[in-house]
């Protein structure tokens, strides 16, 4: 029979909250025990609804009472979640994939105290084919994402560069180049290139393009891969949240997927 798995939800967004509301709904041999935020007053209020009501936590208390805790809060909180969550030696489940990138001495910190780095990858289509791959020779990955205007406005490269895009009436290219690079531009909007980059080749030979794109309504991503064993296309439409337009709501359902595979009797994938 399986344990019960304490999750702690570091964030109520456009990931933690759906989340946290199917872990209340009930979820066999998962256990809501806590969520994390910056504004506690509104996360009280939240899950003031809920069945049986999460305590809202410091994160070094949520990180005591976890198993498991999923990182959901804005960029600059990483460090904070990943350092304390993988000291004390408990499984971490990664959103911020852009702030793992410049931090993978964390994967020999995990090694070290017994913890596990989990990258959340479902806002994305043939990561097994992907992780496949790399196991003989991949000579090529490229990306090509599209999203809404509205998704991108906020994003740091925008911001620092003075583009509007308010009024834009034909796609833009935003960036071109090395997924690396991209994930310093876009901390918040190229996870799911970190992800790719991180399955297949690595995120310097990974290139990577952004658009945005007024006609677009989804986030869409495009593409291909091509390797001494196989070679695919994949495009993804993904609707976006209405509460953070750059994240899509097949995100958080990701998230609830990687969750039930720690309990599930069977498993399908890699």
């Amino acid at each position: 029979m399986t344990n019960t798995i304490n999750v702690g939800i570091a964030g109520l967004g456009a990931i933690g909250m759906p989340v946290a509301r199917w872990l209340d709904a009930g979820v066999a041999g998962l256990n809501l025990c806590g969520v994390s935020s910056g504004n506690k007053e509104r996360a009280v209020e939240r899950v003031s609804g809920f069945t049986s009501p999460p305590p809202v936590l410091e994160l070094q208390e949520l990180v005591s009472m976890s198993d498991l805790v999923v990182e959901a809060l804005p960029p600059k909180h990483f460090d904070e979640v990943a350092d304390l969550t993988l000291a004390a030696g408990k499984k971490l489940i990664v959103l911020t994939l852009t702030s793992l990138l410049p931090r993978l001495d964390l994967v020999d910190k995990a090694s070290n105290t017994g913890g596990q780095i989990i990258a959340a990858t479902g806002a994305l289509v043939g990561f097994d084919a992907v992780r496949a791959a790399a196991k003989g020779e991949i000579y090529s990955v490229t990306m090509k994402t599209r999203k809404p205007p509205e998704g991108l406005k906020k994003a740091t490269f925008v911001v620092e560069q003075g583009i509007d895009l308010d009024d834009l009436k034909e796609p833009l290219c935003l960036y071109s180049g090395s997924v690396r690079d991209a994930a310093t531009k876009f901390p918040a909007n190229v996870n799911v290139s970190v992800a790719l980059a991180l399955a297949g080749i690595g995120p310097d030979k990974t290139q990577y393009e952004i658009w945005a794109d007024p006609v677009m309504t989804r986030n869409t991503h495009e593409i291909s891969v091509d390797a001494d064993s196989t070679r695919f296309d994949m495009t993804i439409a993904g609707v976006p949240t209405e509460e953070n337009p750059a994240t899509g709501k097949l995100t958080p359902l990701s998230v609830m997927a990687t969750l039930e595979r720690f309990v599930a009797p069977l498993t399908v994938g890699t």
